[in-house]
């Protein structure tokens, strides 16, 4: 075999796909299943919540394509693990060159990322920064077309899902965390019942499950019972554990 088929086969071996709405848990217990396996974690909305948030610090209507799609073809942003951050994140987000590793998750942003991300041209320029990010490594892939789109190949992919009701309470319970102004329930869940819509109806990638993606279920589940399932499955594809 080839080195390049090697290569390849190494990559798509080790790829895991998680995609899903808004609030379903798959930040969470997607980084917690990359840190089982030893795998590296990159939560692929990052890249579409920080064009999001240059766009609105520079005043830019999020409604301008042309405006956003500059944007995102010179943005400037890295995501570098983190262990034990006293503040309880992941990960550090750096935006053109600044940590914007919680404002990316305002009010505001959640308001605009939809609309942000459907566009065709900002998309194109993500998905080709996180087939870049992939190859080469063990990775666990959280998004909305990770599985449909962005690594069709991968082995495995999950799906997960929730009520809008639940999800919008996981939603409320973050922002009472980190203190943002806005935290009434009705706004949240209309906001996400709204990015539901344009995530799932959008013509570019649309949000929805990988014909072989195994879905779950979160609404009555806690992330350590997700975690099991999925561990479970990774088990029966026999996927690597690099961390055992």
């Amino acid at each position: 075999m080839a080195g390049h088929d090697v290569f390849k086969l190494i990559m798509i071996e080790t790829t895991i796909t998680i995609d899903g709405p808004a609030a379903s848990g798959k930040t969470t217990v997607g980084y917690q299943l990359a840190e089982k396996l030893g795998y590296v974690f990159l939560d692929t909305g990052v890249m579409y919540r920080a064009v999001t948030l240059v766009t609105l610090n520079r005043d830019i209507d999020p409604n301008n394509e042309a405006a956003v799609v500059e944007i995102a073809n010179n943005l400037q942003f890295d995501i570098s693990p983190e262990v034990d951050h006293p503040d309880g994140r992941h990960y550090t987000v750096l935006v053109n060159g600044e940590d914007a590793t919680w404002q990316i998750r305002s009010p505001g942003v959640n308001e605009n990322v939809s609309v942000v991300s459907s566009y065709p041209a900002v998309r194109d320029e993500m998905v080709r920064l996180q087939r870049e990010f992939a190859a080469g490594h063990a990775v666990v892939m959280v998004g909305r077309d990770i599985g449909t789109v962005v690594l069709p190949n991968a082995p495995l992919k999950f799906y997960m899902d929730a009520t809008a009701e639940i999800r919008a309470l996981r939603r409320l319970s973050d922002h009472l965390v980190r203190n943002y102004n806005s935290v009434e329930f009705e706004k949240i869940l209309a906001d996400i019942e709204r990015r539901d819509a344009i995530d799932s109806s959008r013509a570019h990638s649309p949000l929805k499950p990988a014909e072989d993606a195994v879905v779950i279920d979160t609404s009555q589940l806690t992330p350590n019972g997700v975690l099991e399932t999925m561990l479970e499955s990774v088990e029966e594809r026999g996927l690597p554990n690099l961390a055992a």
